[in-house]
Formats: C-alpha cells, sequence, structure tokens
C-alpha cells in the first residue's frame, strides 16, 4: 500500500508524516509531496519517497499520485494568507486533488479538516452530524473555505465512489508547537469560563491513521479531540501567563461554542487520547 501525504512538511504534517512512518506495516510505503525537495530531506532519511511539486499544478499532482492507494491530504492555508488563497487552496486544490485521485485509482481519500467548519455554537458538544452554519466568533474564511471542501469531498464520494473519511480537528497543540502560546492572541479577551478544544499532534496522528486504515468508513466525518476542552483561565495557566484582568467578570453567550464530541471516534475506530487533557501533555512533558 502506498500513501500519499501533502502537506507534509507544514505544522501537523511535519508531525504526522514521522508517525506515520514509524507505524508502518509491511507492505507499506509513504510518498510525500512538497514544494522544496531539500525540506523533504528528513522525512527521506526517515524512509518516505519524496516528490516535488505544487499542489495547485495538475501535471506535479498526476506525477505524485502515479500508482498511489490513498491520500492523506494535510495541504491547507491557515493564517496569514490572502482569503483569495485560502480558499484556492482549501477548496480548490482539495477538490482538484480529490479529483484526479479518484481517476488514479486511489482507493481511500483522507481529508484533515477543522471543528471550526461547525460555525455557530449549539449549546451543547458538536457532533458529526451537525450542520455547518457560517457564523461565531472563529468563522472566516478558512472554516468557510474547509467546509466547502468537506461539501464537494462527499460529492465526489457519492458520484465517483471516492472512499472520503473526513477528521475534523479540534485546536492543535504539543510537541514544540508554538500554538498553544498564541492561543493567548485571542483567548485574552474570552471570559474566563469559555473553553477551547484541544488535540495533541500524537492524538492527531493516531486518529488519522485510524481513519487511513479502517474499513468501511467511506463519507464518514469524525471529531479528532481530547477528552477535556480547556478554560481561558486554564489557556493562561498552562502557558505560564497572568489571567487578564475583568476576565472572570466576563459572559459567555454560548459556553459550548467549539466545543466537541469524540464520541463517533471512539465507538467506531477505537480512539483513545494519549493526552486526554492539556494537563497530562503537561505532566509527561509534551508540549
Amino acid at each position: 500500500m502506498l500513501t500519499l501525504v501533502t502537506g507534509a512538511t507544514g505544522r501537523v504534517g511535519s508531525r504526522f508524516v514521522p508517525r506515520l512512518l514509524q507505524w508502518r506495516r509491511t507492505g507499506e510505503e509513504v510518498r510525500v509531496l512538497v514544494r522544496d525537495a531539500e525540506r523533504g530531506g528528513e522525512l527521506a532519511r526517515l524512509g518516505a519517497r519524496i516528490a516535488t511539486g505544487d499542489l495547485r499544478d495538475e501535471e506535479d499532482v498526476r506525477r505524485a499520485l502515479a500508482g498511489v492507494d490513498a491520500v492523506v491530504h494535510l495541504a491547507a492555508a491557515f493564517r496569514d494568507t490572502s482569503e483569495e488563497g485560502t480558499w484556492s487552496v482549501n477548496r480548490d486544490a482539495t477538490l482538484a486533488l480529490a479529483r484526479a485521485a479518484a481517476a488514479a485509482g486511489a482507493a481511500r481519500f483522507v481529508q484533515a479538516s477543522t471543528n471550526l467548519v461547525y460555525g455557530v455554537g449549539r449549546g451543547r458538544p458538536l457532533v458529526e452530524d451537525d450542520a455547518s452554519v457560517p457564523g461565531g466568533p472563529m468563522w472566516g474564511a478558512y472554516p468557510a473555505s474547509k467546509a466547502e471542501a468537506e461539501r464537494g469531498l462527499l460529492e465526489l464520494h457519492r458520484e465517483l465512489g471516492l472512499d472520503v473519511r473526513i477528521g475534523r480537528l479540534a485546536f492543535v497543540y504539543g510537541d514544540g508547537d508554538p500554538h498553544l502560546a498564541q492561543s493567548l492572541r485571542w483567548a485574552g479577551g474570552w471570559a474566563a469560563h469559555q473553553r477551547l478544544q484541544l488535540v495533541h499532534h500524537a492524538d492527531v496522528a493516531q486518529g488519522l491513521l485510524r481513519l487511513l486504515r479502517a474499513p468501511g468508513v467511506g463519507g464518514r466525518a469524525y471529531n479528532i479531540a481530547d477528552d477535556a476542552p480547556v478554560s481561558a483561565a486554564e489557556l493562561h495557566w498552562v502557558n505560564g501567563a497572568e489571567v487578564p484582568a475583568g476576565m472572570a467578570e466576563r459572559a459567555s453567550a454560548d459556553p459550548w461554542d467549539g466545543v466537541v464530541s469524540n464520541l463517533r471516534i471512539r465507538e467506531e475506530l477505537g480512539f483513545r487520547p494519549q493526552y486526554p487533557s492539556v494537563w497530562t501533555a503537561r505532566d509527561a512533558g509534551a508540549l
């Protein structure tokens, strides 16, 4: 089985691919699509095949997909990207990749999405069957483009039979990722009790691997998240920062906003977070 991973040198990919290589079974191989072969050098040393090219170039993608059995699509435009660029990568290039994968005979397509696609909160943990409702404090081009990509991928699943599996990642942290510290950019303006759903890179990796290998889950979406959302006050504590004055007096319209259930992936795929909470990761020295 040959698996192509996009976004292999990004924030998630650079931590996922080494684990994927470590967990290979007999006969499994990994190819990564990178724009710069030099940046993929460490992954090559770990055993990955390197394909160079741009995700938005049709010929580069065709070459990268040759002989591939499965795709794990991690490439994404996140922050610090123009709105046009965000849509170009997150929706247009994603759907073009999926069509090309189907044409190349790839059996499975795992899409890394985000729990931000749910948009407006529902006053309870969000579940995978909840529709995307645009709006809410974290809505913008990134979740909107990811939601559109999901809809398009599921249409390809129905129309072309492409075996699409979607993993909706919570706020990713750990393994030296500065993302957790960066959360204070906006969490400082929240109510103290407002919570953020997290997931450690180690659990992102095991969640994506379960999506990749599980039989019979085509067309399904799964929340990949830990067990214990962390409050805005705790985000400051775990980062060693002082809690802003007046935070405790602020109110929140929906304290469940952005909080998701991981029950489906637990029950259907056997997912159990290695780091059930950020405090578990802190105690293990895995931040």
